[in-house]
């Protein structure tokens, strides 16, 4: 007889458990409160959907944030490799770009969910939308599911509601309250990948700049400090873009009011060299004032903000700066100082770090050690990665493994 496996969440890691399950020959359902599959993913990677990322077991293990030995296993047992090895036997083709970033060559995230459903449905899942699961349970021989006036039951039951980012796409906590329900220890959630607000002044005189090829490092007295090159985007808030998301995942625990934020402008050139170009440039524009003497330099709406920081007047003759000053200034080029105050809302996170304490769940299985039957994957776990594909990619691992060895369970 077959297997009953009851999957909750049809996004990236419920629909590849499901998958999974159905294909070790499994009888799955799922079921999910949104009108259809993959809400979340049509609008990862800004609509084009970064499946994954293109490096091996090791380099990946390097981009995870939290409980990155927990996937030691796991990530070797289904790699990105064989994520696009599976894309690609069902029809969706891919491409590589910068930083091994994978996404549909479509350039569709909505072609990743329809892959991914299609294989599905192929396999024999069956799909309840608009079915919000209210509760889970256990019974003498294995688990129940209410979902408000109707009950299912299964052998196995697979959580994989995603976390608290982006409510409007129907996460919004659910499998947290199932494990805590059932006695689990849920760790503290906080926002990662999300924007940096900060108080300085003058940022609202660049709001809407990005800036490409910079260095964005945060230290604090005391520890290493971190940084990331790329591009980053002023806001109403303070700072976004890449790096800056990167840089929250760092951050989303620390004491904010300890940490200093600084932007490298000009990474590729150290100090002394940007020093020659400087001399250089003022040389050429002696008889102009500071304000428009920085043109080749900066974009033009960051050259009022530098000066203000290296507290230089801005109608200041270049011929009349002094050696100190321009010390002053290239300090700044080198490390214009950022003051943050909070990471943006948990609800803006791309991720939601923190969750099921992983000390519970078998990294082999992902079934929890505790309750037989009872599996959790993707963001319901307290594990989550930088930028990149990584985080899709660790819902598609854990995914995996929870349907085959849910369609094993006795």
């Amino acid at each position: 007889m077959k297997k009953r496996v009851a999957v909750i969440g049809a996004g990236a890691a419920g629909l590849m458990a499901a998958y999974a399950a159905a294909s070790g020959g499994a009888d799955v359902t799922v079921f999910e409160k949104n009108e259809k599959a993959g809400k979340k993913i049509y609008i990862t990677g800004k609509g084009r959907c970064n499946v994954t990322n293109d490096t091996d077991p090791a380099s990946f293990l390097e981009n995870v944030v939290r409980n990155p030995k927990f996937l030691f296993g796991a990530i070797r047992t289904f790699s990105p490799a064989n994520m696009m090895r599976f894309l690609e036997e069902h029809g969706l083709a891919l491409k590589v770009e910068r930083g091994n970033r994978v996404f549909p060559l479509s350039e569709k995230a909505s072609d990743v969910t329809k892959c991914l459903e299609n294989s599905c449905r192929e396999a024999g899942v069956r799909f309840f939308f608009r079915c919000e699961v209210i509760s889970v349970g256990r019974t003498d021989d294995g688990w129940r599911l209410s979902t408000g006036g109707t009950a299912y039951e299964a052998d196995a039951v697979i959580v994989c509601t995603g976390g608290v980012s982006y409510p409007a796409t129907g996460s919004t906590g659910d499998g947290y309250r199932f494990a805590q329900a059932l006695g689990l220890r849920v760790n503290e959630l906080r926002p990662s990948l999300c924007g940096i607000c900060c108080d300085d002044e003058w940022i609202a005189q660049v709001q809407g700049l990005a800036l490409k090829n910079v260095r964005l490092t945060a230290r604090q007295h005391g520890s290493s400090p971190v940084s990331f090159f790329g591009e980053m985007l002023f806001t109403h808030f303070g700072i976004s873009g890449p790096i800056v998301l990167s840089l929250s995942a760092l951050l989303n625990r620390r004491d904010l009011s300890k940490i200093s934020l600084s932007v490298d402008l000009k990474p590729a050139l150290d100090e002394q060299t940007l020093d020659r170009r400087l001399l250089r440039d003022f040389d050429e524009a002696k008889n102009k004032q500071m304000r428009n003497a920085l043109d080749a330099l900066l974009p033009k709406s960051l050259i009022l903000p530098v000066l203000q920081c290296a507290e230089i007047r801005e109608g200041l003759p270049v011929h009349a700066l002094t050696r100190a000053q321009r010390e002053r200034l290239l300090h700044v080029l080198k490390g214009l100082p950022l003051h943050c105050v909070s990471l943006r809302p948990i609800e803006e996170g791309i991720v939601t770090s923190g969750g099921v304490d992983v000390k519970q769940i078998d990294p082999k299985t992902m079934q929890c050690r505790e309750l037989p039957g009872l599996y959790f994957c993707g963001e319901t776990l307290d594990v989550d990665a930088l930028t990149g594909g990584f985080n899709l990619q660790i819902a598609f691992t854990t995914g995996y493994l929870a349907g085959i060895s849910a369609a094993k369970t006795v």
